[in-house]
Formats: structure tokens, sequence, C-alpha cells
């Protein structure tokens, strides 16, 4: 078993120290003997898909299933407490942007030995994008249970009324044809041609597809200022400051694209598969299409989730129970729940076909994710993740208000992107010397 990081450094670098004390004094732990594990849930829609996970858990373990469910606000806080307590479940999912930073930390350890030593268990079924998110510094931390690429919804209503012929359902549209169509079906202040974020989530799809990203390829350095980067943001910026393509934006923090696209008055919105369950409810006809492509092709973000195994979870019963939960939590049946239910695109190649229409395109997901449409690229994050994106969403917001250019915020943030950098490259050293 890998060397587990103590509970003093854990503390410290969560930066729970205060909190850490009071929730060991008032814990009991997991029920015994139970498959106990945690996931995110914050609408009644979701909370039946995990009843229905747990039912399945108990028909397969023939054990008692207990998930821990919460508001996905305050999932990682509660995590990051019950790992420092030691009070974790068996299982807990995981957002891929924050595997590095679990992985580094130590509070989950790898799977790769319980991986080799299962011949039951087909990693290859697995879409390669969500192996490579689910894993860090050469090992595998973690097992997918969905995975996605952004795309591009479309309002076939709006387009129709408009006289504009439906885009194609396979071909990445060119940015220059994007921008001309945005520009075309804009009449402001009634219909908009486009809508996404204000935020490095969604910027960072237009920044792959120019083949540029957040910061180089060792991750020493931000590469946000090279050109093509900085040709993808200001591709995006334009399109709201000087096109004005987008509905205004009212609020920066509540800005929300799938709001502004339901209304019905946008012709086109950037997002990913997990809005399917939410854009079923739009009173138009609507489809989704690959990314648009720029001088790298149609390479957006591809975003995942995954179960892990905390560090905590002793060896033998407790572990062998760990293992078996987590192959059952990502196994096809219960990833055909998922998928059945909208949720989102399962991580599997074998419950790929749950993930049914509408809308009428929704399997171009699978054939983006598996490189025949298109592609896809895999989340670049960092062991400090949330650091580098709270910095950017600082000042890099405010191009989208046309307040300052995005050479001048740019230029601004680099520095101190870099030295995240740097305690990116310390994190990943500690690391290795732990064998983590």
């Amino acid at each position: 078993m890998a060397t587990r990081l103590s509970r003093r450094s854990f503390l410290e670098l969560t930066g729970l120290a205060g909190l850490g004390a009071a929730v060991a004094g008032c814990s009991t732990g997991p029920p015994t003997g139970a498959a106990t594990w945690s996931m995110w849930s914050s609408s009644p829609a979701e909370k039946k898909v995990w009843e229905d996970f747990s039912k399945y858990v108990e028909d397969q373990l023939k054990l008692k299933s207990v998930p821990t469910l919460t508001p996905s606000g305050g999932y990682p806080t509660k995590l990051d407490l019950q790992l420092v307590s030691g009070t974790a479940s068996l299982v807990t999912a995981i957002n891929g942007t924050l595997i590095p930073t679990y992985a580094a930390r130590g509070a989950h350890r790898p799977l790769d030995d319980l991986i080799a030593a299962d011949s039951d268990f087909d990693p290859d079924d697995f879409y390669q994008p969500s192996r490579r998110i689910s894993s860090f510094n050469g090992k595998t931390y973690a097992i997918g249970f969905d995975v996605a690429p952004t795309v591009m919804y479309y309002n076939k209503t709006l387009l129709q009324k408009q006289g504009i012929e439906l885009p194609s359902r396979t071909e990445p549209m060119p940015w220059a044809t994007f921008r001309d169509l945005a520009i075309e079906l804009t009449k402001a202040p009634d219909q908009y041609g486009f809508t996404c974020a204000p935020a490095i989530d969604d910027l960072v799809s237009w920044i792959y597809c120019a083949g540029g990203n957040v910061m180089n390829d060792d991750a020493t350095r931000s590469i946000l200022g090279e050109p093509e980067a900085m040709e993808a943001l200001q591709f995006v910026i334009d399109l709201f400051v000087k096109d004005k393509v987008t509905p205004p934006i009212k609020n920066l923090v509540t800005e929300n694209s799938s709001s502004n696209f339901m209304q019905g008055n946008v012709a086109f919105m950037q997002n990913g598969p997990w809005q399917v369950v939410n854009i079923r409810k739009a009173k138009f006809d609507w489809d989704i299409i690959p990314f648009p492509a720029g001088a790298n092709g149609s390479t957006p973000r591809v975003s995942g989730s995954s179960f892990a195994i905390p560090s905590g979870v002793r060896e033998g019963a407790d572990l062998d129970l760990a293992w078996k939960l987590l192959k059952t939590l990502t196994s096809t049946g219960a990833l055909d729940i998922y998928a059945k239910a909208g949720r989102n695109n399962p991580a599997r190649y074998s419950a790929g076909s749950a993930f049914q229409p509408p809308p009428d395109n929704l399997g171009i997901v699978q054939q983006i994710l598996a490189g025949k449409v298109g592609g896809g690229h895999p989340f670049d994050v960092t062991t400090n993740w949330n650091q580098v994106k709270q910095l950017l969403g600082q000042d890099l917001p405010r191009t989208f208000l046309g307040q300052v250019s995005v050479p001048d915020v740019i230029a601004g943030l680099t520095p101190r992107l870099d030295v995240l950098m740097r305690q990116h490259q310390d994190n990943i050293r500690q690391a290795t010397a732990r064998k983590g």
C-alpha cells in the first residue's frame, strides 16, 4: 500500500486544520460491513439516479448500500473534512479536475495494483480521455463514471424560422463560419447568436481548438500569452464585445448560458452533454453538433468524473469491499442507469448505447470521444487547479465586459500563473517522494 500522507500534513495542505479535530470528535464512522460511498446530488432527479445506483449495488453485492449525498457546491469541502477525520466512505466520487489535487496530497490510493490483480476488470472498456483524466503522475487514481466533450447546442426552431440551413451533424464548422452565423442571427435585443459562460472552463475549449493551452506540456509555466491561446481568447471576447452576438451580461458571477439558451431566443450555446437532461425541457426544437474547428481542428475540452478509494481504507476486508464497490459503481449495469436517466455520457464504451436521444444527434458524443468525428482534449489541470481557476476568475471575466483588453489581462496574469506552476511542480516532487 502507498505511504499515506500524515493527518497533520493533510490538514495543512487542505487548510482545514481548525476543523479536523471537531469533525473527528463527533463522528462515529461508517457502518461496519456496509458498502459506503459518497456523491454530489443537487436535485430530486439526481437523487433518484443515486437511489437507483444504491439498489443496484445491493443487488450485486448482497450488502447494505449507504450513499452519502451532498449538494454539489458543498461536496468538495465535506469530502475534505471526511478525509481529514477518517470518516470518508469506502469509495468517493471526485470531479476530474480535482483528481491531481487529491492524488498529490496522498488522500486517495493508486489503483494500479488492484487493476493488475483483477482479471475480470477491463480498463480498455473505458474511453481513453476518461483514463487520462483519472490518472496522475503515471498512476491510476480513479475509475471514471462519466466523460464527455464540450459540444455546441443549437436552436433548430430559430434557425428554421430565419431560413438558415441547419449545420452539419458531423462536420465541425470553421470558426469564421460560426462567427458569421452568430452575427447573422443576432437581432438585439430580441435575438442573439451565441451564449457561453464568461469563465476559463468555457474559454479553454477555444484555446485547445487553436492549438494552445493554459500551461506548457510540462506544466512548468503559463502559455496563455502565446499566439495560439491569444487568438482564441480574442476570438471569443470579440463575439461578446465587438460583434455583440451574446445576451448582455448582467452579472459575471451568476451568468448562466443554459438559462439564456432555454429562453428560446439564442441560436447557439456552448455546453456539455451533462446539460441534455435540462435542455430536454425546452419548448423548442434543438440538437447538438461538434464544436467549431479552429487552427487545430475541433478539439474542445473533455471533462469527466470518477470514483476513487481513500488512502485511509485499510488493507484486507475493507479494501476488498472498496474495490468490489468501486467496480460495481462503474460497471456497465450501473452506468446504464446513469445514461438512461440522461445525466451524462457514461465513461464505458459498453454503456454508451444507453445514452439515448433526444436530441437526435446525441450519438455524436461517442463518435467524438472515439476520435471518429472531430476530437477532444482532456481537461489539462494542475495539483492546485482551484487556485489557478480562482486567479483566472479574478481578472479574465472583465474582458467579456470590454473593461480591459485581453493582452493587458494576460500580461498581468502570467507572472502569477507561473508562481502557481512552480507550486504545482513542488507538489509533484513531494508526491513522487512519497511514491504517490
